[in-house]
């Protein structure tokens, strides 16, 4: 499965210890980040990650570019509830974009300790049958 991970700047320490208590998970899959998010886990947990542009200069649109070719499986956004962001139309583009193409997101920890249990279970192998019927 290809997973989108992206984590507003409070919360990419909090992105960093979640890659890290799932990185057995995690190292199956096929995982793409936007810069600093990517940098920063990778660094942290040696997972091969896809670093992309950062996230307010382009790399959430090219994650919200290949939802919309079916590219993506998840999506891990981890927001900042509390700040105003300059990028968060970008955030609102990416969540509509999951709704139409029915992505898995998860915009805290405890919605993405869920969805990462699920992967494990298999729970989430209808999206490799999706692709596949496309």
């Amino acid at each position: 499965m290809n997973i989108a991970i992206i984590a507003h700047d409070a919360k990419k320490e909090l992105m960093v210890q979640f890659c890290i208590a799932y990185c057995g998970i995690l190292s199956r899959h096929t995982l793409l980040a936007t810069g600093a998010t990517g940098k920063m886990v990778s660094e942290a947990t040696g997972l091969n990650i896809i670093t992309l542009l950062g996230g307010s200069h382009g790399g959430s649109q090219q994650i919200a570019a290949r939802i919309g070719c079916d590219e993506i499986d998840m999506l891990l956004l981890f927001r900042d509830p509390i700040s105003a962001k300059p990028d968060e139309p970008d955030d609102a583009a990416l969540l509509r974009l999951c709704d139409v193409h029915q992505i898995p997101v998860a915009t805290n920890i405890a919605t993405a300790e869920v969805l990462i249990r699920g992967l494990e279970r298999g729970d989430l192998d209808w999206r490799e049958y999706m692709r596949n019927e496309k």
